[in-house]
């Protein structure tokens, strides 16, 4: 990849403002109780990076400035995927196995919460309008469309409605007027729409094999999916009616999981049993550059200074940090068994 067709690089911020208290002070000033409390707020540039250890039923939270796991969360079984909640405060991790969802403060790495009840949350995701909750159950063939409502501390995640689908749901992608679920069955072969207002299936198409995680274009009009089970990336025209396949792009076998590059143009695929990640140009719906991805590559976050691309080896039970200008692999950073999800609030943006 040519450096130009990158956006700037953004310097991130590494000094950390340090806090020195007197022990001899009785009770401090108000002042300097709020001087305290911001001290312990990370500053963009040091705020953690979560990995899900899948087989390990845990969380690494990882250093972003020295790449090194500071500590390790106990949460339910088999984490996989994860989401930021709509006011910002809470990284829901989905325990499929445990039918459970753990609340993690974003900044401090703190675990807030533990919600039971959630159905086989193996995949998880919140509508634009922050009015709708929904997760696939893998091992269950169902979409749950849950109310949120966070006022209600005792209920934040209401059931509305339990959604029948094909076999295996896997990945999902909401669209930007909060109307339609698009998911992926990955064991029937499909790419189902459902419509948020009625919890009804709108349509279904066949699809390749094994599809996976999906990517809506910021128009709402083109939607990515990667085939796990092929070297392949299909698009689809999903502006009007049922989805119309336009193109197959050949990106490396195992295409399996999108990020955007966050220059509302561009999204890396990380192909797992290539061990490769692709960059696709959404418009030209070409691949413009491939970079390593050792280890059976799968999830992936690109850090906010647009250069350093997170990627869950799954294999390799490792971190791979690559660097996406000089297409290598810089560091690679040892946590838990099949690392999945991996995330920090320090990305660029999600288109």
């Amino acid at each position: 990849m040519k450096a130009r067709r990158l956006p700037a690089l953004q310097a991130l911020l590494l000094a950390v403002g340090c806090l020195s208290t007197s022990l001899l002070m009785a009770a401090p000033e108000p002042a300097a109780t709020a001087s305290a409390a911001a001290a312990t707020v990370p500053l963009p540039g040091q705020r953690p990076i979560f990995v899900l250890n899948s087989l390990d039923a845990s969380v690494s939270v990882l250093d972003p400035v020295t790449f090194t796991e500071r500590e390790r969360i106990p949460v339910g079984k088999e984490p996989h995927h994860l989401y930021l909640t709509p006011d910002d405060k809470s990284l829901l991790v989905a325990n499929a196995l445990s039918d459970s969802l753990t609340f993690i403060d974003p900044l401090t790495a703190k675990v807030q919460r533990t919600l039971g009840g959630i159905s086989d949350p193996y995949q998880l995701r919140f509508s634009p309008d922050m009015k709708w909750f929904v997760t696939l159950a893998n091992r269950l063939n169902h979409v749950d469309i849950y109310k949120w409502q966070p006022e209600n501390a005792a209920e934040p995640m209401k059931l509305v409605k339990r959604v029948p689908t094909g076999k295996t749901p896997s990945h999902q992608w909401i669209d930007s007027k909060s109307t339609t679920i698009y998911a992926t069955m990955q064991d029937s072969d499909e790419l189902v729409a459902i419509d948020l207002a009625s919890q009804a299936v709108r349509w279904r198409v066949p699809t390749g094999k094994l599809p996976a995680d999906v990517y809506l274009t910021a128009d709402d009009k083109t939607l990515f999916v990667g085939l796990t089970g092929d070297r392949f990336v299909e698009v689809y025209d999903v502006s009007n009616g049922p989805a119309k396949l336009v193109k197959r792009i050949q990106t490396g076998e195992g295409a399996h999981a999108f990020r955007a590059m966050g220059d509302k143009r561009h999204i890396f695929v990380s192909n797992r049993v290539a061990n490769t990640i692709s960059l696709i140009d959404t418009q030209t719906m070409t691949v413009v550059s491939e970079l390593p991805g050792p280890g059976g590559p799968d999830c992936l976050d690109l850090m906010a200074d647009g250069r350093t691309l997170l990627v869950s080896s799954r294999w390799a039970r490792k971190i791979s940090v690559v660097d996406i200008i000089d297409k290598k692999v810089v560091r690679q950073i040892p946590v838990g068994r099949s690392p999945h999800g991996v995330w920090t609030l320090d990305h660029v943006p999600r288109q």
